[in-house]
């Protein structure tokens, strides 16, 4: 049978597949905690563990905490899209889906655009607990809006990477245990959660080239001045390079193996 691939068909295949995918993270606990619980958790765990001892207080600790917390559950939402792909194939719904009169990219598409949601549902949900602790942004709604945007980008563009090892790493668990431990060290090897100075000399510059640091520290500057900075710039260049070298990867490996 003749597909009808008109932009309009793709495009609401697309949809109707990160809608699917959606549907899976609100009905599997392991990937709803990801983008539900876990920033939750952390934020509220770093936040009255940490807070007194790093700045003498939760509140004086919460404008810090923020944006390190921000971007670790947003790296941590993004690790979802190559277990999932995996478990997808691993379950045999990729060759089902192949015997649908549906666009051949849809399936990958659509576990893509649903990141974007699920990314978008983390971040609301570490803001909204933050809030609750107590922190109040400087800045107005649409600076947040934009902080949140440069956020999901760039964690959006890191999706793709997990995707490409989604499709070549045959086993869901050990990308999940990889893509958590990757996660964990840059977050905790960057200025997420301590002030930089407090580090050894030699740890200090594996810090500054982080790119998790360079992120948060776009972030931060946002919060406190309002206004976009260089760092953010760098920010969302690094998130196009990903973004134009991974997902031709990610699309041939996909298309060569379907």
């Amino acid at each position: 049978m003749k597909l009808n691939l008109t932009k309009n068909y793709v495009v609401n295949n697309i949809l109707t597949m990160a809608h699917r995918n959606l549907l899976k993270t609100l009905h599997n606990p392991d990937n709803l905690s990801d983008v539900i619980i876990q920033p939750v958790i952390f934020t509220l765990l770093f936040g009255y563990l940490f807070g007194g001892v790093i700045a003498g207080s939760v509140h004086a600790y919460l404008p810090m905490l923020v944006s390190g917390i921000l971007v670790q559950s947003i790296l941590n939402a993004a690790s979802g899209s190559g277990q999932q792909l995996r478990e997808d194939i691993n379950e045999g719904i990729f060759d089902r889906f192949k015997t649908l009169p549906i666009s051949p990219i849809a399936p990958l598409a659509g576990q893509l655009v649903g990141d974007m949601f699920r990314l978008l549902i983390s971040g609301i949900m570490t803001l909204a607990t933050s809030f609750l602790m107590g922190w109040r942004p400087s800045v107005n709604i649409p600076t947040l809006v934009i902080v949140m945007l440069l956020a999901i980008f760039i964690g959006w563009s890191i999706s793709w990477i997990f995707a490409l090892v989604g499709l070549m790493v045959k086993n869901a668990e050990l990308i999940g245990s990889l893509s958590m431990i990757i996660i964990l060290v840059m977050t905790f090897l960057s200025n997420a959660f301590i002030p930089t100075n407090t580090l050894p000399r030699f740890l200090q510059s594996l810090v500054r080239i982080n790119p998790v640091s360079l992120t948060i520290t776009a972030i931060r500057t946002i919060l406190r001045t309002g206004s976009w900075s260089n760092n953010a710039t760098l920010v969302l260049i690094s998130g196009v390079i990903i973004i134009m070298v991974f997902m031709p990867l990610t699309i041939f490996v996909y298309q060569q193996r379907s």
